[in-house]
């Protein structure tokens, strides 16, 4: 029987795990660093908010159109090369801007350190995917490496600004263009184990195959929705906070407790990963999510929307682990990269275009409105993760045959799931 326990079992595995999520955090700390000082920049240069905003977009509009040739690259040359490619691109893109810390140059910056970020999330998480010999690995793995994330989105803003106070911007930005160096140390000398075959490298077929799929299809949709969710919070919450006279400090506060309970919620789902399914989780966590978007304009006090905040961040942050294991169950090993790519772009261009679909709605009709109607998307799409993310056949991660979705109840010690 399998040893039960918050990590993979294998030392290897536990070994390679950490390194993923130390490179990880070390790429995307460099882009969300660039993320808060190159507006931040823009605007006390007198740049208009309207540029501040273009800047701020341009992070994640790189990746919609890139997502797709990193992820058949990543499918082709599985880690490193990929790894390697995004952190070039990444340091150049800073050292650009610490030579020339002009706005043109910081909307190059922005380009090149979200493509960068993209390229290396889509070929970390693939790899991460290899490491899990069932599901309830796949839980435990992608749990721990949506911690990266959560830890790059505190870190990297948190240090810019450290180092903006203290020695100024091109300062700043000469630290976050090393970093991506550093995620390089920790992983490249690190044997990965499971590497796709050049023989099935060379015949990968078109990404909109994976399209063509009616589950994949469906999970797309579940993702797009409650990636929705998270935009609407973030874009909502200040605008909500700056109607009732909140203060700045009140609007971070509620904002961060939201971002604490998702990594702590994430930080327990490798311990109860053997008991957990994905069709309930999701479709809970769809429910939850509706609920509390249906309170949240009602409430008038920072402690109220704070306490709404924390269970949001619970619900939220628990989906990932189970998206990201369901998507590597129904997609054949070889197209692992493609199916990455195009959940990056659907996140990447909900996050672009919906924060001005929001801004134009609340405009018109209130943000409470926009909170009760994502909301009731998003309750409305708790029957179809209930029903479509349930048993059902996938894909093994390495071999590519069928398997059973839910399949954290089998015991033999060697079967690869």
């Amino acid at each position: 029987m399998r040893r039960p326990g918050c990590l993979p079992v294998s030392p290897q595995t536990r070994h390679l795990l950490f390194r993923l999520v130390s490179a990880q955090v070390c790429v995307h700390a460099c882009m969300t660093g660039f993320r808060m000082a190159a507006p931040l920049m823009a605007l006390r240069e007198g740049e208009s908010a309207v540029a501040a905003g273009v800047l701020l977009a341009l992070f994640a509009l790189s990746q919609v159109f890139l997502s797709l040739p990193a992820g058949r690259f990543v499918d082709r040359h599985g880690l490193h090369r990929p790894m390697a490619l995004a952190v070039v691109v990444a340091v150049s893109g800073g050292m650009a801007a610490t030579a020339w810390p002009v706005y043109g140059v910081l909307c190059l910056t922005a380009l090149t350190c979200g493509a960068a970020s993209g390229l290396a999330l889509i070929a970390l998480q693939r790899q991460a995917g290899m490491l899990a010999s069932d599901a309830t690995e796949l839980r435990q793995v992608f749990s721990w490496l949506a911690l990266g994330p959560s830890v790059s989105n505190f870190f990297g803003p948190f240090a810019a600004g450290v180092v903006i106070d203290l020695y100024g911007f091109r300062a700043a930005y000469g630290m976050l263009g090393v970093l991506p160096l550093l995620g390089w140390l920790v992983m490249r000398h690190v044997a990965v184990p499971h590497a796709v075959p050049k023989t099935d490298a060379v015949a990968v077929p078109s990404p909109w195959s994976l399209v063509r799929q009616v589950q994949f299809r469906r999970l797309l949709l579940i993702n797009w929705l409650l990636a929705s969710c998270w935009d609407v919070h973030t874009f909502l919450v200040p605008v909500i906070g700056h109607e009732l006279a909140f203060s700045a400090t009140a609007i971070g506060t509620i904002l961060g407790a939201f971002a604490v309970a998702a990594t702590v919620v994430r930080l327990l789902i490798p311990s109860v990963a053997a008991r957990l399914n994905e069709a309930h989780v999701v479709a809970g966590a769809m429910v939850s999510t509706a609920v509390l978007f249906a309170v949240y304009p009602l409430l008038s006090s920072p402690w109220g929307m704070g306490t709404l905040s924390v269970l949001l961040g619970f619900a939220l942050g628990a989906v990932q682990p189970m998206i990201m294991s369901t998507l590597h169950q129904i997609t054949p090993h070889h197209q692992h990269g493609q199916a990455l790519a195009l959940r990056a772009m659907a996140i990447n261009g909900s996050s672009v275009l919906m924060p001005m679909l929001f801004g134009t709605v609340g405009a018109v009709v209130g943000a409470s409105w926009v909170f009760w109607t994502v909301g009731a998307c998003v309750g409305l799409g708790a029957r179809l993760a209930w029903r479509h993310m349930g048993p059902a056949t996938g894909h093994n991660p390495h071999t590519g045959q069928p398997v059973h979705a839910d399949n954290s109840h089998r015991s033999p010690p060697d079967a690869r799931d």
